[in-house]
């Protein structure tokens, strides 16, 4: 019977033990991961979490009943220092772990402030895992004054929490606008306007140079050469694939841990899924980070473990929460070169459509299911009705589907 060993243990992990194990396999099955907690959701953490409007326990996946029954074994806190694919082994220290075939779930890390500009100081934090939040939750007070640092979704959406917790918020984004890399200039100034209606104060354009403090940050100094009294750090300024292992196993490598589009690597055991994967979707290759992907991406490879020889077609889809907005993000707006706006019944309820020529590419939904899911529909069956139909207000969006 197959050995199958998976290192990192998140959603992605977690859903391709469970669905190898549907398919049939009889063999071990053995999941890795270096933080002490049982696999857990990720996108509640700067939101539903942070906030308290979600307990600890609702945050993982399944308990650890779920893995024994299944008869999955979960090796939690245990960090895997090296591979080797000629004896197909991979090591925890000097203990050696025997495998028939190993997934690659190692997902991301944050990339953070450099500790020459006083980034290893005290309060400053990222938003990554569940001791990330844990560690900075205390600082959530009443009228203590935070300095995020990125205007991405995670930037914003934890300027969101602080602001409802009634903390002084002030975001700085290096970018001219916030979510420039993202999203279109609509959209950006959509958040733009919302954030400032709870009193967040932006700074687009603007950098950060220093933070003070002995021990712990009191002070930032910003590109424009202005101070801020903080009382603690949030940096949202990207993440990184945590590619080391395969890299120093042999694996290609390319924008993340290359994949085919069956989610193999370049070794013939090794494969990969989630934030630390790419994977070729027509003539380019995508790194997608989201959970929809994660999942399905470590479904098929699951299923392609056990010789089903699926290719995985990526349907991306994204979402973010900020006060009481909803943003649903379907398709990639990678070229896109005009945006249309389709205003919604509801307050704030409006929908930005990405095309290229006349392809619609994505759409992001602000208050508006129902032009996401339409959205969504249209872009996986390959439809692209003309722009000025989605933006007639007397257009049935359901119709466009038949």
């Amino acid at each position: 019977m197959k050995h199958v060993v998976v290192i990192g243990a998140g959603q992605a992990a977690s859903a391709f033990a469970f669905k190898l194990r549907a398919l049939g396999h009889k063999g071990a099955i053995t999941l890795i991961g270096d933080e002490p907690a049982l696999p857990y959701q990720r996108p509640p953490l700067s939101k539903a979490y942070l906030l308290g409007d979600m307990s600890r326990e609702r945050l993982f996946l399944r308990p650890q009943s779920s893995y024994d029954e299944a008869d999955i074994t979960v090796r939690m806190g245990a960090a895997v220092t090296s591979i080797d694919p000629k004896t197909q082994q991979v090591y925890l220290g000097g203990e050696g772990i025997a495998y028939d075939e190993l997934v690659l779930t190692t997902g991301s890390a944050p990339i953070r402030l450099p500790a020459q500009i006083g980034g290893d100081l005290q309060g400053v934090f990222c938003v990554r895992t569940l001791a990330d939040i844990d560690a900075m939750a205390p600082y959530f007070i009443e009228n203590r004054r935070v300095l995020i640092v990125g205007g991405g979704y995670i930037g914003l959406e934890a300027a969101a929490v602080a602001a409802k917790r009634g903390l002084h918020v002030t975001v700085v984004e290096m970018a001219e606008r916030i979510l420039q890399r993202v999203a279109a200039p609509q959209t950006s100034d959509y958040f733009r306007a919302l954030h400032h209606s709870h009193g967040v104060t932006l700074r687009e354009g603007v950098g950060l140079t220093q933070l003070n403090g002995d021990d712990h940050v009191t002070q930032a100094v910003l590109s424009t050469g202005e101070t801020l009294d903080v009382d603690f750090v949030i940096a949202g300024i990207g993440i990184r694939p945590n590619t080391a292992l395969a890299e120093a196993a042999g694996v290609k490598i390319k924008n993340g841990i290359s994949t085919d589009a069956f989610g193999a690597t370049s070794d013939p055991h090794i494969w990969a899924a989630g934030d630390c994967a790419s994977f070729p979707i027509g003539d380019t290759r995508v790194r997608l980070e989201s959970v929809p992907n994660a999942i399905d991406q470590a479904e098929i490879i699951a299923q392609n473990i056990m010789g089903a020889g699926i290719v995985y077609h990526a349907k991306p889809w994204f979402w973010s929460d900020q006060y009481d907005v909803k943003l649903q993000i379907a398709g990639l707006n990678t070229g896109y070169d005009t945006v249309v706006t389709r205003v919604g019944d509801k307050p704030h309820s409006v929908s930005h459509w990405y095309y290229c020529g006349e392809t619609l590419l994505a759409v992001d939904a602000m208050n508006a299911p129902r032009d996401y899911m339409i959205g969504k529909r249209l872009i996986e069956a390959g439809k692209s009705p003309a722009s000025d139909v989605i933006t007639n207000p007397d257009t049935v969006l359901k119709s466009l589907l038949s």
